[in-house]
This record gives structure tokens, C-alpha cells and sequence, in this order.
């Protein structure tokens, strides 16, 4: 089968059956277009001529490169291949796996970045006024709120909370996100974000929503298109700086903090994972090392023969 075709099949089976988000497809494409642009330079444009030795070379020679490629993106490089074979394989579109002696580079164990409650509490409070405040009448600050509310309250990815429509909100004090995969999941909603929300809702959608076309999306940009994941970036880089806040603030940062400030609080690990949409709950055991690490820095200051 030709490589172009084997990609465009493989690609449509992890848009469409697999249900991937757009951005991880879109990083497969560039990963996939790259390896057949090698393989075609080495005259290869058929998979079943690909062997074993063809795709070690490749992956050496992406290795080595330079600058040297992060662990992370050499990772989800050999991912891409490894699916695509295995797929053509699958689907009886080829005879044999090229890849399946590829092992990915193991990636160091980085300890996600957690804020402080103060200092979430900090970036909250700049980001907007809190719902029962009527000092600061500004409505995209009202939206502003009302997004880091639900962020840090739900511990979902900025990209499913910019997928989210208004009537996601519609069960009252719990929310249906929808994942990786397609997958759904419902987190329950704290009051303080649910009120966030609602003020969001009464005092600063509607306005919004007139600036452009209807939507149902639930957060909407200042021109009343939907919010996008870097319009979302940009909230939250300016809610940082208004809370001179040193650390370096992510969206990612709100889910690292949702679920270390659950387990400090005495969550159990399952639940945590339930709440994040995580497959497995070794994804989910990280951050009991960041809980592990907190309880040892109190040791070390607090007990008189720690030391």
C-alpha cells in the first residue's frame, strides 16, 4: 500500500473511530508527513517495503539530531509510527510490523508545578471580581473570573473547558466534560465557581454574545466568537502578572494544583483520577510524589530531632 494512502487511513481511524483531538491529529500528520518524506528520500514509498532497520535509522537519526529533539517529542514521534504499522497490520493492509522492536525514549519524571491556595487564591482575585462584587462592572474581567474559577474548581483541560457549551452546566452543581477520546465524565462544581459562573452568565455572556455570531459555546471572546485555548493563555498570563505571581502559570498549572490541593486535603488517589479523566492511575500517582515531598518539608521544620 502506498505510504500516502496508509497515512490518510490512519489518520481518519484516529479522527474518526478513535476520536482524538484535533491537536494530537494534527501532531500525528507532522510526525507521519516527516517519516514518509525520509522514507520516499531513501526511495521507499510502499509500506511493506519499510523493514525493521529502515525505521532504528529513522529513529536514530531524529535522536541525534539538532538541536537534540525533547524526550517527550522523540516519544510521540516513535508513537506515531508504531500506530500507523500497527494499524496497516490490523487492517490487513500490511504483512508485517516494521516497529515493533522500537522502544520510545524514556522520559524523565518531572514533578507537575503546583501553586500554593494563597497564590491561587491571588490569581483568582486579579483575574476579576468575585460575584458578589459590583465595584468592577467590566464584563470580559466577569468572564475572566468565571473561566479561572471553573479551571482550578474542576481540574479539566483548557481544552475541554473551551469545548464546553452552556448547557454542559445545566445539572446544577456538576459538569459534563468530554475528554481525550470522546470519553465523558462528570466533575462536580464548587460553589465559588458555580457562582462565578453564573454571574458570568447574567451579567456578561449575553452582552458578548451579541458582539458576534450565536454560539453556544460557554466562554466567548471579547468580539463574541468562542474563546480559544490561546485567547484562554492570555487570561491567565495577565491574571499572573496582576498578581505578581514568580512562578511560571500554565493552564495546565489549575489541574497540577485542583488535584495536589485534593490529595493534600485527603482525597483518595482513585477518586482523583476519576475526577482528572486519566485512563490509568500511574498517571494519576505523580502527584502523590508532590504530597509525599510537602509532608517531608514539614517533618524536616517541624519535629525537633528531624535534622
Amino acid at each position: 500500500m502506498r505510504l500516502a494512502r496508509a497515512v490518510d487511513a490512519y489518520l481518519r481511524h484516529i479522527t474518526i473511530e478513535r476520536g482524538l483531538s484535533e491537536h494530537t491529529v494534527a501532531a500525528y500528520r507532522r510526525d507521519l508527513a516527516g517519516y514518509r518524506t525520509w522514507l520516499q528520500e531513501r526511495g521507499i514509498d510502499d509500506a511493506d517495503e519499510v523493514t525493521a532497520a529502515l525505521v532504528a535509522e529513522f529513529a536514530a537519526a531524529r535522536a541525534s539530531a539538532e538541536p537534540p529533539p525533547a524526550a517527550t517529542s522523540l516519544a510521540r514521534l516513535q508513537s506515531s509510527v508504531r500506530g500507523l504499522h500497527r494499524f496497516l497490520v490490523r487492517e490487513g493492509l500490511a504483512q508485517t510490523d516494521p516497529s515493533d522492536r522500537l522502544r520510545p525514549p524514556k522520559a524523565p519524571q518531572r514533578l507537575p508545578k503546583a501553586l500554593s491556595i494563597e497564590q491561587i487564591e491571588a490569581l483568582l482575585d486579579a483575574a476579576g471580581p468575585a460575584p458578589g462584587d459590583a465595584v468592577d462592572t467590566d464584563i470580559v474581567r466577569l468572564r475572566d473570573r468565571a473561566l479561572l474559577e471553573l479551571l482550578y474548581a474542576t481540574g479539566a483541560r483548557v481544552s475541554e473547558v473551551m469545548q464546553l457549551d452552556v448547557d454542559d452546566l445545566a445539572h446544577g452543581d456538576v459538569l459534563r466534560v468530554r475528554g481525550k477520546g470522546a470519553k465523558e465524565r462528570i466533575v462536580p462544581v464548587g460553589s465559588y465557581a458555580r457562582a462565578a459562573v453564573d454571574a458570568y452568565l447574567a451579567r456578561a455572556r449575553p452582552e458578548l454574545s451579541r458582539r458576534g455570531r450565536a454560539s453556544a459555546r460557554l466562554f466567548l471572546g471579547a468580539r463574541g466568537a468562542p474563546l480559544s485555548r490561546q485567547g484562554a493563555w492570555l487570561v491567565i498570563q495577565a491574571a499572573a502578572e496582576r498578581a505578581q505571581l514568580s512562578a511560571h502559570v500554565s493552564p495546565h498549572t489549575f489541574r497540577h494544583s485542583f488535584a495536589t490541593h485534593l490529595l493534600q486535603g485527603g482525597a483518595d488517589v482513585r477518586v482523583v483520577q476519576e475526577l482528572l479523566g486519566h485512563a490509568s492511575v500511574a498517571t494519576t500517582q505523580i502527584y502523590t510524589h508532590v504530597t509525599v515531598d510537602a509532608l517531608r518539608d514539614v517533618y524536616l521544620t517541624s519535629h525537633p530531632r528531624a535534622r
